[in-house]
């Protein structure tokens, strides 16, 4: 099972730059996209497929903002749009497909974690966010196993930073982000598919557009597939993809040994 997350900071604009042609080549089972900012509107009969996957979305309300989706050459057996939260379900932040069978429960998340660099409205509602999700990792935990992936906007530890000295006091970076990060793994018993196969790997996957940070590979990793232990266990590979260039992110790939 090959799996990719990518935020697209824009569906439309992602798409004009050969994205489609990357996953034919690529060959992905299921990809989860972050940041689409379309409407169904914009996605009926222009990207309802996108490298001969069908694609599942929860749009933001709000016209060119947010929303999520997941594309997948498997049907779904339920989807399960939104996290029963107002607030955010308003923003489209969460999609879970289940590919559930009568021997096992397994489902795969989009998840776009809100930013909180614009203001200190946005990062209240950040960790809003952040308490908003953990009874539901913690729900799903005890129900099924399952892979989260997704634009996180929080970068971990040191090594997921390239100055992480000068960002300690910024969004993305806050040492109450970082401590959360902590939580879902030390307590929950979650993993950070990519750093579990990877410890001491610097490798990011969302870099500024301002000055030349890609260039200079001045970046965060802040997109992440986090797994229940079982499934993190068949993970094979990983890496990020870097040679093409489809937003200010990157392509995150996994390979499981593991069949939907």
């Amino acid at each position: 099972m090959r799996l990719i997350s990518l935020n697209l900071n824009g569906i439309r604009s992602a798409t004009t730059k050969g994205l489609a042609a990357w996953i034919e080549s690529t060959r992905p089972d299921c990809m989860g996209v972050q940041e689409i900012r379309a409407q169904p509107s914009d996605i009926s009969n222009r990207f309802d497929t996108l490298g001969g996957m069908k694609g599942y979305f929860h749009c933001a309300q709000k016209k060119g903002y947010a929303g999520v989706g997941i594309y997948s050459i498997h049907e779904p057996s339920e989807l399960c749009t939104g996290m029963n939260d107002a607030e955010f379900d308003a923003e489209g932040r969460w999609l879970e497909a289940r590919f559930d069978t009568p021997f096992r429960k397994f489902s795969i998340v989009s998840a776009y974690f809100p930013s909180g660099s614009s203001s200190e409205d946005r990062q209240q509602a950040k960790f809003r966010f952040l308490n908003v999700i953990l009874p539901i990792l913690n729900r799903m935990k005890s129900e099924r196993e399952f892979i989260l992936m997704g634009d996180l906007n929080i970068a971990h530890k040191n090594i997921d930073i390239k100055n992480w000295k000068g960002n300690i006091k910024n969004s993305g970076f806050l040492p109450e982000e970082r401590a959360w990060m902590d939580h879902i793994f030390e307590d929950l018993g979650f993993v950070d598919v990519y750093r579990s196969l990877y410890p001491t790997q610097e490798q990011y996957t969302w870099w500024s557009q301002r000055g030349q940070a890609r260039k200079n590979n001045v970046g965060w990793r802040i997109d992440y597939q986090i797994a229940t232990r079982n499934i993190s266990s068949s993970a094979l590979a990983s890496h990020v993809y870097t040679h093409e260039k489809f937003s200010d992110h990157a392509p995150l790939i996994v390979d499981y040994d593991f069949t939907i």
